[in-house]
């Protein structure tokens, strides 16, 4: 996931005289109230950090209260989104106009529906709404699934961020990262080794992901071309009337008539 990034700090901690007799515990202290905040210094939010003491001597500081500075090396991890960074976060509400989820754990994200393509479709299973994918029926974004998507922005005051799916690397990570299969045509097997041979010749065979986006391209082509057959055939019926009459019927009508006038003659 992109936006972590590592950090190595020279800073300088004021501890209160109060604090000199555990100086250590006074700089955990003021270090991890950085923790989970939005930070100008550092152009991000501090996740972590580790320290280094530069030196056992402290300096008094001038002023109203004698505070002591301490120097000291901080690894420091942190979390900066930047526009068009990909991220990762774990679903937890999913509706028709929006999806919800937590990334890292403490920032929230929003992917409004004009920010996911239309390949992902809303749909109601079971009472709960997930987005399913037009072409690959195996892409399924539900709630507790992990998706990756795009920033758009971020409020740095309440670590808000807005996110998209309009990427085509953006969905399900299960799904993006799921390897490639094949379907192939049984052959034959070596039942000692339990070995099989395959085929690719088949027209059905291949790549998985590639024939559920042709049989749903097919089925949709099939349909249209049934909804046309029906549509001409509407256009050849004729309303006589009151009645309905196709142009085969009526010439079956006209050749009955003829044998009638046969018949009498």
């Amino acid at each position: 996931m992109e936006g972590l990034s590592k950090s190595d700090a020279n800073l300088i901690v004021y501890v209160h005289p109060s604090q000199s007799k555990n100086v250590d515990k006074a700089i955990l202290r003021e270090l991890s109230s950085l923790l989970f905040k939005y930070s100008q210094a550092f152009d991000g939010v501090v996740l972590a950090y580790s320290v280094d003491p530069q030196d056992k001597c402290a300096r008094i500081l001038s002023g109203v209260h004698p505070y002591f500075g301490v120097r000291l090396r901080a690894n420091l991890l942190i979390f900066s989104p930047k526009p068009n960074m990909l991220l990762e976060g774990k679903v937890v509400k999913i509706t028709r106009e929006s999806i919800h989820c937590i990334v890292l754990g403490f920032s929230s994200a929003i992917i409004t529906d004009e920010n996911i393509r239309n390949e992902l479709k809303y749909k109601a299973k079971h009472g709960e709404g997930v987005y399913v994918s037009r072409y690959h029926k195996r892409h399924v974004i539900k709630v507790g699934a992990v998706i990756r998507f795009e920033v758009k922005s971020l409020d740095e005051e309440i670590l808000h961020i807005s996110g998209s799916l309009i990427p085509a690397n953006a969905g399900s990570v299960h799904w993006l990262c799921s390897p490639c299969l094949d379907l192939v045509n049984f052959c034959s097997l070596d039942e000692e080794i339990l070995h099989i041979s395959g085929s690719l010749i088949p027209a059905n065979t291949g790549s998985v992901h590639w024939l559920d986006k042709y049989f749903v391209d097919a089925a949709t082509d099939s349909n249209k071309e049934t909804k046309t057959e029906e549509e001409m055939e509407m256009q050849e019926q004729i309303t006589v009337g009151g009645e309905t009459l196709s142009f085969v019927n009526d010439h079956e009508i006209k050749k009955s008539k003829k044998r009638r006038r046969a018949a009498d003659q």
